[in-house]
């Protein structure tokens, strides 16, 4: 059999690779021929040529989304889901071939019902690592299930993605924002927006689909930091978001200086003293520079996100000023919000004639702005802040084993509270703040805290296989890598089924494992990369302690999950007990799983 293998999901990063390579290696199983294309070029997977397509006995693609398929047409196609794909992904393939059918030219081109709701949505998170593409699959695959027509823009760390062009705006009936960030809205004026957190659309997607065709509001009435009505959807907004939007801009900036500061230590600790060293070079880049524009960068953003343009200059400046003073991340916070409400009162207040009104934004607000943020710097906030940042590094660097595990305890424990929430993004941004201030074991028991969610919820489904799914199992294989790479999110999938059970037992872990980083004196130079940074010599000290305590905080997460999970035939009394007269005989449980 010549296999071809088409994998189209909205993010391409996730779950596209996960069903292209599990598709993959059970085709080979069967001793199948296979050639693979993942619809996100930027992925793995070459697009497949006319000869590829010509030489295929059956075509497999699995979607969430619209794809247009008239190049397949006289080929024998299956069409289906990720979720269908991942459960049996041998059986799955056995299933296709025996139902494929010819795919005829009407049936190749996707086309919707004219009643049919038309939706297109933007998702973003202040890493834009994770919950971006996350929500983004979960939408579609509720869009799919809804028979609603959605196109989603992810806004990652790489940038935008499925860039939504005026045509899908137009023919839009709602825009969906479900964003922890500030999105800029100017290209959907006049459209009915709906907004939500990436959490909300992640967890609940066909409610918040239903919602956003409810109670979306006209463009003019959706201002940006407007407070969600009683009873709907709740959206975080106000400073919240500002402070997110500052620290999505910044973690870049962090990350990239944080790395080369890293490498400078490979050629020794102090190898960066030496003048004219490759070791000084990388230092001057990532620590002179890249970490010197890690505040005003912040502020700015800040600033931006409360007034939009006008207020990005004097946030920036009153960051650097900042900087400047010692007053450090902190200062930083308070310039960009200094100089956000300020324009934002300016650009409200200020009263022009129509001649003069265009000066406003490009020359009356940042000065003034800018004048009353840095005065305010030099003469009220800066002193008194830096002397607060001063004294609290003092205390990290000076204090005890005791408080130092206490500490970690605290910060372990919060990484784990919501997995990339606002609670772990507390922490994390805690932690990033004080690399400035050459203090980094609280980076150290952060990132290794972080790690441990999804890397107990790999290691609770190989304890206990009778206990999951398939498809919780292949969930848990992902959840490992993810782990492996500091993305905290890897476990929601299991979180969301799961909370009363999952963020205990993932709590327990990381509070131990960032209490064990803490009492081993860890110290992490990178803000992020998971245990990759390992790969960097000098990046971390204690190199055998830190990865004890990584694997000590991850195996009491995974003993205790598989130990308060329930087994399938609990779950199915259960769900009998809650819904007695629900009509109609269970569903027959899907292969791969036992009681």
């Amino acid at each position: 059999m010549n296999l071809l293998i088409v994998t189209a999901c909205p993010s391409g990063m996730v779950t596209s690779v996960l069903c292209a390579r599990l598709l993959e290696a059970a085709a080979l199983r069967l001793g199948w021929t296979t050639r693979v294309e993942v619809h996100d070029p930027r992925a793995i997977g070459s697009p497949l040529s006319e000869g590829d397509i010509a030489a295929a006995d059956l075509v497999v693609v699995v979607k969430t989304g619209e794809l247009a398929l008239d190049r397949f047409v006289g080929k024998r196609l299956v069409q289906s889901s990720p979720a269908d794909a991942l459960q049996d992904p041998q059986r799955f393939l056995e299933e296709a071939a025996e139902r494929a059918e010819v795919l005829q030219p009407q049936a190749a081109a996707p086309a919707a019902s004219s009643a049919q709701p038309r939706l297109v949505a933007v998702t973003a998170c202040p890493t834009g690592v994770a919950h971006t593409f996350m929500a983004a699959e979960a939408l579609q695959q509720a869009a799919r299930q809804l028979g609603y027509a959605l196109q989603v823009e992810t806004r990652g760390s790489v940038g935008a993605r499925n860039l939504l062009d005026e045509a899908a705006i137009a023919a839009a009936d709602v825009v969906l924002l479900a964003a922890d960030i500030e999105v800029d809205t100017g290209r959907f004026a006049g459209k009915k927006i709906y907004r939500c957190g990436t959490g909300v659309a992640l967890k609940q997607p066909h409610q918040t689909l239903r919602r956003a065709l409810e109670e979306a509001v006209p463009q003019a009435a959706a201002s940006p930091a407007a407070a969600t009505a009683p009873g709907k959807a709740a959206t975080r907004s106000g400073p919240y978001k500002h402070l997110l939007t500052g620290v999505s801009y910044m973690l870049p900036m962090v990350v990239a200086g944080g790395l080369l500061i890293a490498l400078s230590f490979v050629f020794g600790i102090e190898a960066f003293k030496e003048e004219g060293s490759l070791a000084a070079a990388l230092m001057q880049i990532g620590g002179e520079t890249a970490f010197k524009l890690m505040v005003p960068v912040l502020a700015g953003y800040i600033a931006y996100s409360i007034a939009d343009r006008p207020g990005l200059a004097p946030g920036m400046i009153g960051g650097l000023l900042a900087g400047e003073l010692g007053a450090g991340f902190i200062g930083g916070i308070v310039a960009g919000f200094l100089a956000g409400y300020c324009s934002s009162a300016l650009s409200r207040w200020l009263r022009l004639p129509q001649s003069l009104e265009s000066l406003k934004p490009i020359l009356l607000i940042p000065l003034l702005s800018s004048l009353f943020t840095g005065l305010a710097m030099i003469y009220v906030v800066g002193t008194p802040v830096a002397g607060m940042l001063a004294g609290l590094t003092e205390f990290l660097n000076g204090m005890g084993s005791t408080n130092a595990v206490l500490l970690g305890l605290l910060l372990g424990g919060m990484m784990c509270v919501d997995l990339g929430g606002p609670v772990n993004k507390a922490a994390y941004a805690f932690s990033v703040g004080l690399l400035a201030s050459q203090t980094y074991a609280p980076m150290a028991a952060t990132m290794a805290a972080g790690m441990v969610p999804p890397l107990g919820m790999a290691i609770a489904t190989l304890l206990a296989r009778y206990k999951f799914a398939q498809s919780e199992r292949e969930a848990g294989k992902a959840a490992g890598v993810l782990g492996l790479c500091f993305i905290s999110e890897g476990a929601i999938p299991f979180a969301a089924k799961d909370p009363l059970r999952v963020i205990p037992a993932s709590i327990a872990g990381g509070a131990l494992t960032g209490a064990l980083s803490m009492f081993f004196g860890c110290k992490l130079m990178a803000p992020h990369g998971g245990l990759f940074v390992l790969l960097i010599p000098n990046a971390i000290n204690h190199a055998l302690w830190y990865l004890l305590a990584i694997v000590a905080g991850s195996l009491l997460t995974g003993v205790l999950y598989a130990l308060l999970k329930r087994g399938e035939t609990a779950e199915l009394a259960a769900a009998t007990e809650q819904a007695p007269a629900a009509g109609g005989p269970l569903a027959e449980r899907p292969s791969g799983r036992h009681a």
